[in-house]
């Protein structure tokens, strides 16, 4: 009697799926660019960036967590959030700037490369410290990309706006790209949002500015946006600051 093929769950395919929906987003992304369908892009990308962060979620929620979907995910990451985004800047702008913007295209594409393959390679790390787990090290990827994004999400929100017609400029593109680029492979410690707590009296003011910040999303999107990415770049010195704060804390407690 031929042996059974082995099977395997709908449960173990689930969160490879959505990591694939991340992918096949992103991609679709670059697509609307070529067809300069601006606001299609972003809501493409914000697509593949809530796909990334749920795959790992079912993927512990239903143990179903696996070497080859954590594989997955990071070449899915890539191109989502590390080609993708570089492609999309050169065909809205970044290709004006000529051989500089290419430059600028391949440094935000490498480092966002560099970024996930350091990351994965701490993952190993034996004896992390205690405070570690509530960082990153440099941006992640996801966040590069929206950062990347920054300049467009402005000019959509901002379009009789000077900051909105300076933000389309490729003489400001270019070295913004390249900031971006050194943020995700610098050492700079960044907040890991997962594991952040906050004060119990706290909560019904963070809850009631979540409800605002949901009302401007809705009626204002790219204003809703560009708030929120601005409001990531001012936690980035504070993130330094407070993990500078529990090094020393850690250390003087270990002497």
């Amino acid at each position: 009697m031929p042996s059974r093929l082995p099977q395997v769950s709908f449960a173990a395919l689930l969160p490879n799926a959505v990591t694939l929906l991340s992918l096949c987003s992103g991609l679709t992304a670059i697509r609307f660019a070529t067809q300069a369908k601006w606001e299609h892009v972003l809501i493409a990308l914000f697509v593949a960036a809530l796909c990334d962060t749920l795959d790992g979620r079912i993927a512990r929620m239903l143990k179903a967590t696996s070497q080859f979907g954590a594989e997955l995910d990071s070449l899915a990451d890539v191109v989502s959030f590390g080609v993708t985004p570089a492609v999309i800047l050169y065909l809205w702008t970044l290709n004006d700037a000529g051989p500089l913007g290419w430059v600028a295209v391949l440094c935000f594409a490498c480092c966002g490369a560099l970024r996930l393959a350091r990351f994965n390679v701490a993952l190993d790390d034996p004896n992390p410290p205690p405070y570690a787990a509530h960082f990153f090290t440099g941006v992640p990827i996801p966040a590069g990309a929206g950062l990347a994004m920054l300049p467009l999400v402005l000019s959509l929100g901002l379009v009789e706006n000077r900051l909105g017609t300076l933000a389309q400029q490729h003489w400001f593109i270019v070295p913004w790209t390249l900031l971006v680029a050194g943020l995700m492979v610098s050492r700079v410690p960044t907040y890991s949002f997962k594991k952040l707590k906050v004060p119990r009296d706290t909560a019904l003011f963070i809850l009631l500015g979540i409800v605002l910040l949901t009302a401007l999303l809705i009626t204002k999107p790219w204003l809703g946006m560009a708030l929120i990415l601005m409001a990531y770049l001012i936690s980035l010195p504070l993130s330094y600051l407070h993990h500078r704060k529990l090094a020393r804390a850690f250390a003087s407690h270990s002497a």
